[in-house]
């Protein structure tokens, strides 16, 4: 995910024209930039160029100052605007999701028509994205990583972020389904089986698309049959057939059953009979 994640952030800095000569000559100013009033002798052009220093430097909070006093000093000019989404960069560089989703989202509102709104949206995005590499987080930021991210891959399609977007989504998406696994099996281990089969019936109704859909349909055939639910046990095991019959989980599955002289297939009439049926018609998965 890091990985993704860098290379996300290395696209990004394109909204940098790139260091020039002045940035050299202002690294050997005196800027006594804390000092109050300090900063209003140097023109947008030197604060700016002093921020990307500082990136250079690798001080990104040092840099989001310099941007931020750009958009308080000459909060009209052209480098007000440059300097916004830099601030929001800079503070994402160093972990201040917080601040940098407030830059982004001030550049959105501010210049929701520039080439950067694309680029300020998947800041935004990854604000939340990037708190989520622990399954145990709260799931909040997984919900409003998709919804940011959805937003990216919709309003700017043909850009790049939109394609490392689609990435992302599909990530952070799983992740979801990996939550709900993680708490599924927590009941399933304490014999809680009612509680463990609606778990696992989320994953397989509202998360089908993820890679935890084999096995949440294999901790159902355990679920019910745990339950004496023997209909529903022989068709979670019919569609896990279906669609996952080369798995591991399948050859659990079918020992459970044989085990018991049952077979897999469709029986009954309950939620997953109606998803086989939606399943042999093409309409799932």
């Amino acid at each position: 995910m890091s990985g993704n994640r860098n290379k996300g952030l290395g696209r990004g800095l394109r909204v940098i024209a790139g260091f020039s000569v002045v940035v050299a000559l202002v690294a050997c100013s005196s800027f006594d930039s804390r000092r109050p009033g300090a900063l209003e002798q140097y023109t947008a052009k030197e604060i700016f160029e002093r921020g990307e220093l500082e990136l250079e430097r690798g001080d990104g909070e040092e840099a989001a100052f310099y941007f931020g006093e750009i958009e308080r000093l000459y909060p009209y000019s052209e480098y007000a605007k440059r300097a916004l989404i830099m601030q929001a960069f800079a503070y994402h560089k160093e972990r201040d999701y917080p601040n940098s989703r407030s830059s982004a989202q001030r550049y959105i509102d501010f210049y929701p028509a520039t080439e950067d709104a694309a680029y300020a949206q998947y800041l935004l995005a990854l604000s939340y994205y990037d708190q989520i590499d622990e399954i145990g987080r709260d799931q909040g930021l997984t919900f409003q990583a998709l919804q940011s991210l959805r937003t990216v891959i919709e309003q700017y399609p043909d850009t790049e972020y939109a394609r490392s977007s689609v990435l992302k989504f599909d990530l952070a998406f799983d992740h979801l389904a990996a939550k709900e696994m993680e708490v599924g099996r927590y009941y399933l281990k304490r014999n809680h089986f009612t509680a463990a089969a609606n778990r696992f019936r989320v994953v397989v109704e509202d998360f089908q698309t993820t890679t935890h859909t084999p096995e949440a349909l294999h901790r159902l055939v355990e679920c019910y049959l745990s339950l004496g639910l023997i209909q529903e046990a022989q068709t979670a095991a019919a569609i896990l057939g279906y669609n996952f019959q080369s798995t591991e989980w399948y050859e659990a599955s079918y020992a459970l059953l044989t085990l018991q002289g049952l077979e897999p297939r469709s029986i009954g009439d309950n939620w997953l009979t109606a998803i086989y049926r939606q399943m042999i018609r093409g309409e799932w998965l």
